[in-house]
């Protein structure tokens, strides 16, 4: 056996032994590390709110409270408005379901010629199989969404304190950050960090106002259907549409069906297809033209990128991904070298440069009378038959 076989063995499962270590403690902390990198981009986007308040004397850490406080603020706020509206609204529905439910029958059996009775349906839901599957299934998972309330809790005051930290000590992170490396690299990072700060408000900026599109379709919509609360629901579908990936549509557009149930069942439906047409819109019309103005990157490529986040980390990475490619697209664009575009035709393609070419020989032949030709021929040939003369003229 060669003198370096053992020691190479040896070297090999000390590198298999820190690699297994490695992804079992990446796969523990990857909740904490979504958070943190949830946390940072909060933290950027508050980044110029602090700012301007910290340029005008305020200390850095009050700015920060006072903006956190706002925010707290205004989404208690909201949050207390809608859940006082959705109770009555629930205390209303239960009041009224006999009825809704009789005149649901009523157009049964008058469309399709049955005889149903309330009492009959009421009996049939109350002892069957399913129900009672669902209750005791409800019953056993109280213990569950009680630990899934209290885990979202948790994450959401961790991310609320890392965002306080990075949007306080930004300064600090950003000079302990750049103390480790050469003065060349930390203009670069410092680079990055503002075109990160930049990208990340545009992102806010342009679901902020898809939010606000949003809210004001829908709230034309209500009011044609005579819903109550137009103005608060309106504000909710808005929000929530765009600030909760993936699944904020879904929750956005129950609870104006809810409401709507509660005035006529059939205007439950109505908002149940303006929510889907308006989606497909917004989706496909509206957010890529948005994103690429205000984020300066492609359509296809926001879109791409929603889809490679979501496969990647799920929701959160819908919420990220375009702010973040925005920023990784902005970077390197810095530090790409860039060269002018010969004039070439096939640069435009073949379509472009047939119908460049028959311009201009349409061009040349308009210039061109009919018979000039001819008249030219015989200018020149009077010309030389008049040369021999002009000696003797002369």
């Amino acid at each position: 056996m060669p003198a370096w076989l053992p020691r190479a063995m040896v070297l090999a499962l000390a590198l298999y032994a820190c690699y297994r270590l490695g992804s079992w403690a990446f796969d523990q902390l990857i909740g904490l590390l979504i958070n943190v990198l949830i946390s940072f981009f909060l933290a950027l986007a508050i980044e110029p709110a602090v700012s301007r308040m910290s340029a005008r004397g305020m200390r850095r850490g009050l700015a920060t409270f006072l903006v956190f406080l706002v925010v707290l603020i205004a989404g208690v706020g909201f949050v207390v408005l809608l859940g006082s509206m959705l109770a009555g609204q629930i205390v209303d529905m239960v009041e009224e379901f006999p009825k809704y439910l009789d005149s649901v029958i009523n157009w049964v059996n008058q469309s399709f010629h049955t005889d149903l009775s309330r009492v009959e349906v009421q009996d049939s839901l109350l002892h069957s199989d399913w129900l009672q599957k669902y209750v005791q299934n409800s019953a056993t998972g109280v213990l569950d969404i009680s630990t899934t309330v209290l885990g979202g809790l948790f994450r959401l005051l961790t991310i609320s304190l890392f965002s306080f930290y990075f949007a306080a000590d930004g300064p600090r992170l950003r000079r302990a950050l750049c103390s480790v490396l050469p003065p060349a690299r930390q203009a670069e990072v410092l680079r990055a960090w503002e075109i990160a700060v930049d990208k990340t408000g545009g992102y806010l900026y342009s679901r902020g106002l898809m939010a606000l599109i949003s809210g004001i379709a829908h709230y034309v919509l209500l009011v044609i259907l005579g819903v109550p609360y137009a103005p608060a629901l309106a504000i909710w579908v808005g929000l929530v549409s765009q600030f909760i990936p993936t699944i904020g549509t879904y929750l956005a557009g129950a609870l104006p069906m809810l409401i709507a149930f509660t005035v006529d069942p059939w205007y439950a439906l109505w908002v149940l297809g303006f929510v889907v047409v308006y989606q497909q819109f917004e989706n496909y019309a509206l957010q890529p033209k948005l994103t690429s103005r205000t984020v300066d990157i492609h359509p296809a490529v926001a879109f791409g990128s929603v889809i490679a986040g979501t496969a990647l980390m799920g929701a959160v990475g819908a919420l990220i991904a375009i702010p973040a490619v925005a920023t990784l697209q902005a970077f390197l664009g810095a530090y790409v070298k860039r060269y002018d575009v010969t004039d070439d035709p096939r640069m435009h393609g073949p379509g472009r440069r047939g119908r460049g070419e028959s311009l201009l020989t349409r061009l040349r032949r308009s210039w061109r009378a009919p018979g000039s030709e001819e008249s030219a021929g015989n200018a020149q040939g009077e010309r030389s038959a008049g040369s021999p003369e002009a000696p003797e003229t002369a």
